[in-house]
């Protein structure tokens, strides 16, 4: 058997093309993390799938460039006459300033053709390429791993073609608040999207949780400690910052060529204490900021100058945009004033080059820096830190870091970490850092190094391909538990031939007329039982071999005027309160339970009801829900939105409870307060009260329970029961089986009511098929 495949899909390749005939060309590698974390996943027969970086318009172009590119394991996508609305337009110009907190930018003033909903267009077409390519070579079983905001819509694109296939998405850059994200005017399409994959990724838990944040804020569904909740299916969310090879930097470091480069630099600049920075120029790198520091700073400490030099190499990118010759401009602007004001004839304070500079001199400057100054506005991780750990052997130097950068979270243990928009705090910290003790520098410096040296790029790769193929491999198991439609025959033979049965049965939407025929009364809804089911329910009840129980969210007296007549066990507000219908109610409160967000939840429950025509809430002792199925549905969504950013700002923000988004309702209540945890003590009541001397040998579990609650259904599986032996309850010990639950699989019936995603086993349509069931399970003649 081969390795398992893996497509990697990124905007661009591993390698650069560069025509140089008419069926010929020539490659170089491309630098950066991605690269060389994924051509060392030596497990996997790894495609990768990408642009070439280069617009081929004529056929014997695309035809040998096709093949030589297949040799190296790439496989191009052709993006031609999209290429530009798609990559200058909606990918840098609109995408890529939010996510860095740069905002929304201005339509285009000049040109009518290109706005938003064109550039928003050819986004849509490039993922549709890509996806194209995909499926050309997509085989069973292989996995896709999707890079970046080039391709946030390809996800869903794959899934909806195989819902089956393993999908990996992983962003590269900041992802902003939910505050930012707002104001992108596709921003549903893209959240919705990149939901579809199983894994999402991120490089730090600030970036995550905006992620989630979104996805609340702006799609209203439920964010976890697993990921994001979408009715019922889980997208894991996860945090895997990248690293480098570090051994790369540190071997290269010890070349014979680097250390003469750096005994050659170290000459060239007369023994001055060496401040490094190199970064694109981009801005977001914040390199205005940083002269501006370093002018703070000599401006301050008189004795510092000519004694020390900042060295800023400025890596030129996407020279043909105008806000990137504004930027170097500044920068020039910036440099002149600076030497002119402090530099000398023998010397100058800063040097700064626009360009890159081969990787040899590079390391041997990382090699001999004393303070390597990073101050970017936004980064999503900023890989050049890292680098300058791995080769900084002798001189200890030491790490001025921005808090805005995602190494921050990586390296800020061992850094001096600056607001880069605080010249003083960034001034401060340069000589914080020329003046520290070799014994301080020694201490920051082992603590980076060791993370550097075991937080690789290969770790990282395989810490995300890890969690994706446990993730998949864990939804194919439950995928093969997919409910299927309830055998009737088997549920009506299995009741027959049992001793000792118990019915759990939802009311809303299990044992009520449909949902899209209930009707509202007042405040709340007017919960009736179905009209056809209340003869046949009643001589299900007096079957002495029958146990029945209704297990509900709905209150006490609204269960009570249902079902006060019947013989059955009710559970109201989810267990919280019990009664036999012979008997009194009696709580199930749990001690020292904190109900003292009710107050608060309620007032916002309150609000939103007023300016939400058709909603309406309910409260009772240990949850509330507000529901707006009677509402606007747009107008509603948009309202519990809000609410759930109320919610999370004031009342319940450090209370103990669960928020369940439901279809059309948001309920709050006690942490615990589900289904599933109750039926431990509800059975315990039952088995205590009946006096129980027979074990129950079949259970019938039907309901349209929200997705916590489907706890319920797997209380009484029969592998995870275990044969229950000890259940508390009761006031004084009766005789009771040594075994109080003993089932079988094909004597355990669970059941969903038009549920797309649960852990039932079985579905069924709607509340009539119920009714359909219990007619046949109690037959007229028996009534």
């Amino acid at each position: 058997m081969g390795r398992p495949r893996l497509l990697v899909v990124s905007m661009s390749l591993p390698v650069t093309a560069k025509r140089v005939g008419e069926e010929s060309w020539s490659f170089t590698m491309s630098p950066g993390g991605l690269v060389s974390a994924l051509l060392g996943l030596k497990e996997f027969e790894t495609k990768w799938i990408g642009w070439p970086g280069v617009d081929v318009h004529d056929a014997v172009g695309k035809q040998t460039l096709s093949v030589a590119l297949a040799e190296k394991g790439c496989v191009l996508v052709f993006l031609e006459e999209v290429c530009d609305q798609y990559y200058n337009g909606y990918c840098n110009n609109i995408l890529w300033p939010i996510f860095h907190y740069m905002g929304t930018p201005p339509e285009y003033r000049n040109d009518a053709t290109i706005t938003y909903e064109s550039q928003y267009d050819a986004y849509k077409k490039a993922n549709q390429i890509f996806f194209d390519v995909v499926k050309e070579h997509y085989e069973d079983g292989d996995i896709v791993w999707c890079h970046d905001y080039h391709v946030m819509l390809l996800p869903q694109y794959l899934k909806e073609y195989n819902s089956k296939m393993k999908v990996g998405w992983f962003l590269h850059t900041p992802f902003p608040s939910s505050e930012m994200y707002k104001t992108l005017p596709s921003r549903s399409d893209l959240l919705c999207s990149v939901l579809a994959a199983d894994l999402v990724g991120f490089h730090t838990y600030d970036f995550a949780r905006h992620f989630e944040d979104a996805c609340m804020c702006i799609l209203g569904i439920e964010a976890t400690s697993e990921g994001v909740v979408d009715q019922g299916k889980v997208t894991q969310v996860a945090v895997f910052p990248i690293g480098i090879e570090p051994e790369r930097f540190i071997n290269t470091s010890a070349l014979s060529e680097v250390i003469q480069y750096m005994e050659k630099f170290k000459n060239d600049f007369g023994g001055r204490k060496l401040i490094l920075g190199v970064d694109r120029l981009d801005t977001i790198k914040g390199i205005p900021q940083k002269y501006q520091a370093f002018e703070k700073f000599l401006e301050e400490n008189e004795d510092w100058r000519g004694k020390v030099m900042l060295l800023q190499i400025a890596v030129p990118t996407r020279n043909g945009i105008g806000e990137y010759q504004k930027i170097k401009d500044q920068c020039h602007g910036l440099v002149g004033r600076i030497n002119g004001r402090f530099g000398s004839i023998s010397a100058v304070q800063i040097i700064h080059l626009d360009c890159s500079i081969e990787f040899n001199q590079l390391c041997a400057l990382y090699a001999i820096t004393d303070v390597l100054l990073v101050t970017s506005l936004r980064d999503g991780m900023n890989l050049v830190s890292s680098e300058f750990v791995a080769c900084q052997k002798a001189e200890k130097g030491v790490l001025i870091l921005s808090e805005f950068a995602g190494a921050g979270q990586s390296l800020g243990a061992g850094a001096l970490l600056v607001n880069p928009w605080d010249i003083k705090e960034v001034s401060t910290a340069i000589g914080e850092a020329l003046n520290m003790s070799p014994e301080e520098k020694e201490r920051k410096h082992k603590i980076n190094f060791e993370y550097v040296k075991t937080h690789s790029t290969q770790q990282w790769a395989d810490d995300f391909m890890n969690k994706l193929i446990e993730i998949t491999t864990n939804a194919e198991l439950q995928a093969a538990n997919v409910p299927h439609e309830l055998p009737e025959h088997d549920v009506i033979q299995q009741y027959s031939k049992s001793n000792n049965r118990l019915l759990v049965f939802g009311f809303y939407g299990a044992l009520t007329q449909p949902m899209k025929n209930q009707e509202r009364s007042g405040d709340g809804m007017n919960l009736e039982l179905h009209p056809q089911l209340k003869e046949r329910l009643k001589a299900l009840c007096s079957d002495p071999k029958t146990t029945v129980v209704v297990l509900s969210r709905s209150e006490k007296n609204i269960l009570d005027k249902n079902f006060g007549e019947y013989n059955m066990w009710l559970a109201a507000e989810n267990g919280m309160f019990l009664r036999h219908t012979s008997g009194e109610w009696v709580t199930k409160i749990t001690e020292h339970m904190n109900l003292e967000w009710i107050d608060g939840v309620k007032h916002v429950f309150k609000y939103f009801t007023e300016r939400t025509p058709g909603s309406y809430f309910e409260t009772s002792e240990a949850s509330l829900v507000w529901n707006y199925e009677h509402a606007d549905a747009e107008f509603g969504k948009a309202q519990a939105r809000d609410m759930l950013q109320h919610l999370w700002a004031g009342p319940i923000s450090n209370a103990s409870v669960d928020v369940v988004r439901g279809e059309q309702s948001v309920e709050v209540h006690a942490v615990g307060v589900t289904k599933g945890s109750a039926m431990e003590r509800i059975l315990g009541d039952i088995v205590h009260n009946k006096s129980m001397t027979t074990p129950i040998d079949y259970v019938l579990c039907i309901g349209c329970f929200l997705g916590k609650d489907e706890d319920v259904y797997t209380f009484f599986e029969p592998e995870l029961t275990k044969k229950i032996k000890s259940i508390p309850g009761g006031d004084s010990p009766k005789k009771v089986s040594s075994t109080i639950v003993d089932l079988k699989g094909e004597d355990y019936f669970s059941v969903a009511i038009g549920q797309t995603y649960t852990k039932a086993r079985y579905f069924l349509d709607s509340s009539d098929d119920v009714v359909q069931l219990i007619h046949k399970l109690c037959p007229h003649n028996n009534a």
